[in-house]
């Protein structure tokens, strides 16, 4: 079968925006398959509170790099750009377009804006960098500084885990990360792909948020945070920090009711998709924009602005 060249489309948006349906409705009319882009959708363990799209939702279309991950692994940006780049290989070579849909926006950036090529951490240097953590953030950003300033300086000061990488390639390499950061190269080549970013009203997205979360309680998101707690995984695994994750596990030791976790995970999602708004606003100003004053987006004009853009 001849490969398909036409360009491959790129779907942001926030959580809870209609990026699922509005993917399966694309890829129906377009002979396309759907990669995640979702960095808590890759976890088996977290169908249910990542709401990674089960196989009615999935409408008979093949899904990719959904649910490969066991929780007690780390899904990095270099791996899931990796699998990524096999997949939309593999799915051109079949005659198909690809279609990655999600709503993190530094898997989306390895594509378009390049991703360098960092190296492999020993495990002595990571319990180093766990040591110093351990004493604090202040003496954790001041080892980040003596590794690379420049870098650093862009971190917020509670973002423990980017200045712990910093550290780590700094005592790793002698090398500041800055410097690997610069020497990237784009895996998709301009004009080979199309970006689009949902934007929703906020007031609207923010009610799907919290009804969301209530239909994950209905479907067994406790009995699903139950399963993780009992492996006894590290709580700095990106899988035990998912929305949702850290309050229902205090729910389920003991530590917390019902009713004041439910109340943290809606707040801590509601503050996760402002910051996704904000950063697919800043990050991501030229692609196209698909507004949803209703809270849906038309897939015919969706596809009308598609066939627009390569016209």
């Amino acid at each position: 079968m001849i490969a398909n060249t036409d360009p491959v489309i790129l779907l942001a948006g926030p959580t809870a925006s209609g990026k699922t349906a509005l993917s399966v409705g694309l890829a129906r009319a377009l002979n396309g398959e759907i990669i995640n882009a979702d960095s808590m959708q890759v976890y088996r363990d977290l169908r249910i509170l990542s709401a990674r799209p089960d196989e009615s939702e999935q409408g008979g279309i093949p899904h990719h790099l959904f649910g490969v991950l066991d929780a007690s692994e780390r899904a990095s940006v270099g791996w899931w750009a990796d699998a990524a780049m096999a997949c939309i290989d593999d799915i051109r070579s079949r005659g198909k377009r690809p279609i990655l849909v999600g709503g993190t926006g530094l898997y989306f950036s390895a594509l378009v804006k390049g991703l360098a090529a960092m190296p492999e951490i020993s495990a002595r240097t990571r319990q180093s960098v766990e040591d110093i953590a351990a004493q604090g953030l202040e003496v954790l950003r001041e080892q980040a500084m003596a590794c690379d300033p420049v870098a650093t300086a862009r971190i917020k000061p509670a973002d423990r885990q980017r200045m712990m990488r910093v550290v780590e390639i700094g005592l790793e390499t002698g090398r500041a990360i800055s410097d690997y950061q610069a020497d990237t190269h784009p895996l998709l080549a301009p004009g080979n792909w199309i970006g689009l970013v949902i934007e929703p009203e906020r007031a609207g997205l923010y009610a799907r948020i919290e009804q969301r979360f209530d239909h994950m309680l209905d479907e067994g998101a406790l009995e699903e945070v139950a399963a993780l707690a009992e492996r006894g995984l590290d709580p700095v695994l990106p899988a035990m920090k998912a929305l949702g994750v850290p309050p229902l596990l205090a729910v389920h030791a003991g530590q917390l009711d019902l009713a004041e976790a439910v109340y943290r995970a809606k707040q801590d999602s509601r503050r996760y998709a402002k910051r996704q708004l904000t950063w697919l606003r800043n990050q991501m100003p030229d692609w196209q924009r698909l507004p949803c004053p209703d809270g849906k987006v038309s897939l015919a004009d969706v596809i009308s602005q598609l066939d627009r853009s390569v016209g």
